[in-house]
């Protein structure tokens, strides 16, 4: 028989919660002051610092001794810092719309709940409208851990005086969304061309037959599913939900750790926190041993390329641009000794910015 008394118990928590009301309210006023502060130093400040949320993520993670994972802590207090910035100021961060669909989902995990989303049709308006500061932020997709690059967003960076100041990684799974009463009823799927490349073998095994349709995202795929009974969607759970779409099958993603990756565009420049990611653009001559040149810098200099990816340079035939990743900040000696090792080199460098890498 328990001894352990359950009304105590209930009791206990009723305490512990009014303190944790009570140390939220405080770290609220404590915003406040903030903002006052900034206000008294200059009439326009930036009060989102990636720099600053990083750290104080860091930290929970590294406090945690709770029965609660990482990535619930996380997400706590992701919150919290969401509601207090804006006590501060109101973001606003553009994203791959229509509601429903994973940009929109890394959108809240970067920057929580409180921040008005908006959702807009394609990925250069996202570029365009963190360029006329209409949003204070964009949130585009850069990659995929099955299929690469995401092509549109890479092609963007070409003419963008814009910086990435924070990076969103999310685990993506795929279901398969209809109103057909079964996989039989099946005539046509919609899809954004990722996701239906993320699930080409489980639809070459289980819906041969069905033609597949690419749609601008996942989202408007599930929003003609749901006005169209024959027709699937292959989205997320988020948009099942949004679109009232019951899920024929779950999980059809065909790599088990598929998981996608956003920048978070802006124009400031992010101070260095020590654990960081640097992003570039680079071109060069084509002739031999070039792209081997710009490496050996990186190797040089004991840095690790996390990424590189080429791109048509659309300024002559045949030529190419990279986007490469590394770990460091454009401020660390060594990545600075190996931008100057890059000049003898590289026809063209681009920084794309230096920002915190993912906390989780």
């Amino acid at each position: 028989m328990s001894t352990l008394n359950l009304p105590a118990i209930r009791a206990q928590i009723d305490e512990i919660d009014a303190q944790i009301q009570a140390l939220i309210t405080q770290r609220a006023h404590l915003a406040e002051d903030v903002a006052r502060a900034k206000y008294a130093e200059e009439a326009n400040p930036n009060f989102y610092r990636p720099e600053r949320e990083a750290e104080i993520l860091h930290k929970v993670v590294a406090r945690n001794q709770s029965p609660l994972s990482n990535e619930t802590m996380v997400c706590l207090f992701r919150e919290i810092m969401s509601a207090c910035l804006a006590i501060q100021k109101p973001l606003t961060v553009a994203y791959l719309g229509p509601e429903g669909t994973f940009s929109q989902a890394a959108a809240l995990k970067q920057f929580g709940h409180k921040v008005h989303a908006l959702p807009v049709q394609t990925i250069d308006e996202v570029f365009r409208e963190v360029e006329a500061k209409s949003v204070n932020h964009g949130v585009v997709p850069v990659e995929n851990s099955t299929e690469g690059g995401v092509n549109q967003t890479l092609d963007c960076f070409l003419n963008t005086n814009l910086k990435i100041c924070g990076e969103v990684t999310l685990p993506i799974h795929q279901y398969l969304l209809s109103h057909a009463p079964s996989l039989n009823g099946v005539q046509r799927i919609y899809s954004h061309q990722q996701s239906l490349a993320q699930c080409r073998l489980w639809l070459d095994t289980n819906l041969p037959g069905v033609e597949r349709i690419a749609v601008s995202s996942n989202a408007e795929a599930a929003r003609r599913a749901s006005q169209e009974p024959e027709t699937a969607a292959i989205a997320g759970s988020m948009a099942a939900e949004l679109y009232s779409l019951p899920m024929l099958a779950s999980r059809i993603e065909d790599s088990v750790n598929n998981t996608t990756r956003w920048a978070v565009l802006g124009h400031q420049t992010v101070p260095p926190t020590g654990r960081d990611k640097t992003s570039l653009l680079l071109a060069t001559a084509n002739k031999p041993g070039a792209l081997h040149h710009l490496l050996q810098a990186f190797a040089d200099n004991q840095l690790s390329l996390t990424r590189i990816e080429s791109r048509p340079s659309r300024q002559g035939v045949w030529e190419y641009v990279f986007f490469i990743d590394i770990e460091g900040h454009i401020e660390d000696v060594a990545v600075q000794n190996a931008m100057q090792a890059l000049d003898a080199y590289a026809s063209m460098i681009k920084h794309l910015g230096s920002y915190p890498r993912a906390v989780l």
